[in-house]
């Protein structure tokens, strides 16, 4: 499922919308009962404005009702930056997928991505 999940990542990555940085990244998270939820990153003008692909994706499992522990793994087409690994933290994923800037890609706990974080 983990490769399936990183392909649709990559294919949604198109719809990015990057004019700024032409840095296209896409996301796609599995919730627990087999719902996938797609996102792109989206850049403005105003760049602390932007949104990242797997913070558009987390969003969306939220609006459809997903909470934290209701998501099971993430893919994104490029490595999470320090914000959204709290994200990924916060919201009790498994695993995050994601391809390196070596071209890898690899597969890590957010507790990996981000140790010694911190609970509210």
């Amino acid at each position: 499922m983990s490769d399936e999940l990183y392909e649709k990542a990559v294919a949604i990555a198109e719809r990015a919308y990057a004019p700024y940085s032409s840095f296209h990244v896409g996301a796609a998270v599995r919730a627990r009962d087999g719902r996938i939820f797609e996102g792109v990153n989206v850049e403005s003008a105003s760049y602390p404005l932007g949104i990242c692909a797997e913070r558009a994706a987390i969003a969306r499992a939220v609006g459809e009702g997903c909470r934290p522990g209701d998501l099971e793994e993430i893919a994104i087409t490029a490595s999470p930056c320090g914000g959204c690994r709290q994200w990924l933290h916060e919201f009790q994923l498994e695993r995050v997928i994601f391809k390196s800037s070596s071209g890898e890609v690899l597969s890590r706990t957010p507790a990996e991505l981000l140790p010694e974080s911190f609970e509210l």
